[in-house]
């Protein structure tokens, strides 16, 4: 059974902590804490950090990912140490903000370029997609594209997903050959195909909106890019053999 090592222990703290926060005051702790979209009037920046210990409402989101943060996270922790297990950590859930806004403006930036041509200002823009109420004389195409703009600009990220991928993806670089299975599909796979095989549905899932395993709602870029920093951070370091007593 996996040790509880000392970092983990206390992320485990710092999100259950965030969570009973949530719970007794959720319109405040998201307002303030979950990661908004930059252009919106609740974005702040230390929410780029806060993201990451707050969950939805009810069980299933935070108890899936503190699970996933005992259960890979104390392998990679003892393998790598407490702090350089950390920069990691952290690492990862920045490089999931990198890929999910870098995502949402992918979406977002053609659809104000041609409002802003159509001949409606960035005020006008940004209080129509604030109060989700359309102001008299719009054109049908104007209309579309508020509707298509309006979920990109009001998205609001939580959760520590980012950070966990890019746990699993440093723990299949530190043991390619070890066999892993979903809760949905309890078939062993190798993590060299496993890992590749969750971050490719998860890329079909942000293009195409289709769910495989994860909610509807679910960021599935912020999963990619975690997992892609995860993997080149842990990479890096086997290559070079980086010294274990370094940062420790």
């Amino acid at each position: 059974m996996n040790r509880l090592t000392e970092a983990v222990k206390h992320l485990l703290i710092v999100n259950i902590l965030f969570f009973v926060a949530t719970s007794l005051y959720a319109d405040q702790m998201y307002q303030w804490f979950a990661l908004w979209f930059p252009k919106n009037e609740n974005f702040q920046i230390w929410q780029v950090i806060t993201h990451m210990f707050m969950h939805g409402q009810g069980f299933m989101h935070i108890g899936f990912n503190m699970f996933a943060l005992w259960m890979f996270g104390g392998p990679v922790e003892q393998y790598l140490g407490k702090n350089r297990f950390l920069f990691l950590y952290f690492s990862a859930g920045l490089g999931a903000v990198l890929f999910q806004l870098g995502f949402y403006y992918f979406n977002f930036l053609p659809i104000y370029a041609e409002l802003t041509g159509s001949g409606l200002t960035p005020d006008q823009i940004v209080e129509i997609l604030t109060s989700n109420e359309a102001i008299s004389g719009l054109t049908e195409g104007q209309l579309m594209n508020l509707k298509e703009a309006f979920p990109v600009f009001n998205a609001s990220m939580v959760g520590a997903s980012g950070c966990i991928m890019g746990l699993l993806a440093a723990f299949g670089v530190m043991n390619p050959e070890a066999k892993l299975m979903m809760i949905f599909l309890p078939i062993p796979i190798k993590a060299k195909y496993f890992i590749p095989g969750i971050i490719l549905l998860d890329v079909v899932s942000a293009v195409t909106g289709q769910s495989f395993f994860s909610p509807s709602n679910t960021a599935y870029m912020a999963h990619v890019g975690g997992a892609v920093i995860g993997f080149i951070i842990m990479w890096y370091w086997k290559k070079n053999q980086f010294n274990h007593k370094r940062w420790n």
